[in-house]
């Protein structure tokens, strides 16, 4: 009888231990099969968030029934979910439930104008790119101008986070406050003192930031000497407008790379060749070197530079035209060396 009862209890416990294990490994066990990430969009249904997530588990019926066991299938947030080996259907189904998406990173370049940097963005976000647009362009008129290019001074060169499901006007909001954050008291004091206007020193911070190449160490310098030349009633004469002014026209689509002489006499305000004064508005996405460059330009008598062939990215500066003569020639001439046409 003893003995019966022995068996009878082992059987139970062992069925209990194999049940038990059961259910840890179908609810709280690995089943992750590969480190990744989860895309659910506003609308999925179901079977799309099985179909999401599918390549990502071990076991797909395991997580099917978990999901339905803890009502994935009538209540879930939308997003870009990171699937880590080690977690478990329920931790997996409780992420996506709650809405806890991983950040993505967006790095905001020197982009010639927003619609290019729409298009970069866009490849990271739930919108496609001309939903994201038109939002922008609501966004730019609710502010009073004409479309999301007029909201290019808004943005800075720099590496950002946001969530996949971003929409415009959210993105907007952050550049928008950076904004506002930056142009502290100290900042309009320059900007008065400037006797600019913001949205010139926004032009000529694009212009220093494309001819400095980025570098801050010669960024003051530049800046010096185009409000030398702007002051003097001389053309700013910048090649990097010309090159903004044809790709431009291209949709950017062809760049170009040297500036020839029959460039600048392209027609378009933005041609500094072409016209006297600041452009209408900035060439690029800026940097915030740039645009304090332009509010701390250094005091110098510069009128002319030129790229220099010795120091890759930096240039030779000369208020005489006849050593700028020598200078350009020097220049020319190593670009006829290196095929750079």
């Amino acid at each position: 009888m003893k003995k019966t009862v022995l068996i009878i209890a082992l059987i139970i416990v062992g069925a209990a231990g194999f049940f038990g294990l059961r259910f840890y490994n179908k609810y709280y066990g690995n089943n992750v099969e590969k480190d990744g990430y989860v895309l659910i969009p506003h609308k999925a249904d179901f079977k799309q968030i099985l179909d999401s997530v599918a390549p990502y588990v071990k076991d797909k019926e395991a997580f099917e029934a978990v999901a339905k066991d803890k009502n994935l299938d009538r209540f879930f947030k939308p997003g870009r979910y990171h699937f880590q080996p080690g977690a478990g259907n329920t931790n997996l189904v409780n992420m996506i439930k709650a809405g806890n998406q991983s950040e993505n990173t967006f790095r905001i370049g020197d982009f010639g104008d927003m619609y290019q940097m729409i298009g970069k963005v866009t490849k990271k976000t739930e919108l496609d790119s001309l939903q994201f647009v038109n939002d922008l362009n609501k966004v730019a008129v609710e502010k009073g101008y004409n479309n999301a290019e007029d909201l290019k001074k808004y943005f800075f060169i720099d590496t950002y986070n946001f969530f996949w499901t971003v929409s415009p006007k959210e993105f907007f909001k952050k550049f928008d406050e950076q904004y506002n954050e930056f142009w502290t008291s100290e900042r309009k004091n320059r900007e008065q003192q400037s006797g600019l206007t913001r949205d010139q020193i926004y032009a000529l911070a694009s212009i220093v930031y494309k001819e400095s190449g980025g570098k801050k160490d010669e960024m003051k310098t530049i800046a010096g000497l185009y409000l030398n030349r702007y002051r003097k009633g001389m053309k700013l004469q910048s090649d990097p407008t010309v090159i903004y002014a044809i790709n431009k026209q291209t949709n950017f689509k062809e760049p170009i790379k040297r500036v020839l002489y029959k460039h600048l006499s392209t027609p378009s305000p933005y041609n500094t060749y072409a016209n006297a004064g600041i452009p209408p508005g900035p060439i690029c996405i800026v940097d915030k070197n740039s645009v304090d460059a332009v509010l701390n330009a250094e005091n110098n008598n510069y009128i002319f530079m030129c790229a220099d062939p010795k120091r890759f990215g930096y240039h030779k500066f000369t208020a005489s035209a006849e050593e700028h003569a020598i200078n350009a020639k020097a220049y020319q001439d190593w670009l006829n060396s290196k095929n750079i046409k």
